[in-house]
């Protein structure tokens, strides 16, 4: 009788992905709100969005794309059930004393367009980041890391502002304006992630050996929608 392979229990994956979570559905809500950083105009989630792709380096350096992927679906499906959670409850009827419905909306109300655009370029930007990094640290065989976080945010978060800025405001805001939009966005979170690189490195180092684990996908499927470990 074949005996099963008792799974890999690790110390901090849970922490990482509830962090990851977290970031992704901060991030989704603060969005609404437009801040002033110097001459630079961009929604306050690009102060926190570039974190869950941090989180995702760090998911695919030390644990392999196979747990960044479950972690990666496990962030949409909690950030559809919040939209859907605040749609339904915005649809609601108000209590005859409750006046706030407007500020409801204004904060937590959601459009199935700017929640196609938000879900669309996270899968498309998170996967395309995690892919990245996972292929290069099989051709670096591990070495420079910078290059891999680097590298991977470059084209992970390219897609995901490109691919929201288009759906979500394409025909509503001038060309002029999307393209200001996309390349400050750009921008802002590839810097965020390239200031982080020293955290990176002390966040990696910690849980490789804290884990017992440096994970080289040199046998994954690499298909995002195959929800298996490897």
């Amino acid at each position: 009788m074949k005996v099963k392979e008792a799974t890999k229990q690790y110390k901090y994956l849970d922490l990482i992905t509830a962090l990851f979570v977290t970031v992704l559905l901060v991030s989704n809500i603060v969005a609404v709100k437009i801040v002033s950083i110097g001459n630079f105009i961009v929604p306050g989630a690009v102060l926190v969005f570039p974190f869950a792709y941090i989180f995702g380096d760090i998911l695919t350096e030390v644990y392999g794309y196979g747990k960044d992927r479950r972690v990666i679906w496990t962030g949409m499906i909690c950030n559809l059930l919040m939209a859907g959670v605040f749609i339904l409850v915005g649809a609601l009827p108000s209590a005859p004393f409750w006046h706030n419905q407007n500020a409801y909306d204004a904060i937590l109300g959601l459009t199935p367009r700017i929640v196609g655009a938000s879900i669309i370029g996270y899968f498309v930007g998170e996967f395309v980041n995690s892919f990245v990094m996972a292929k290069m640290k099989l051709v670096t065989k591990g070495k420079m890391l910078w290059s891999r976080t680097i590298g991977s945010t470059l084209l992970g978060e390219f897609f995901d502002t490109l691919l929201f800025i288009t759906i979500a405001f394409m025909g509503i805001l001038p060309n002029s304006v999307l393209i200001t939009l996309l390349i400050t966005q750009y921008l802002f979170k590839v810097a965020i992630e390239v200031l982080l690189t020293p955290v990176t490195y002390w966040v990696v180092n910690f849980l490789k050996r804290a884990e017992n684990e440096d994970y080289y996908d040199s046998k994954t499927n690499f298909n995002p929608f195959v929800l298996k470990n490897s």
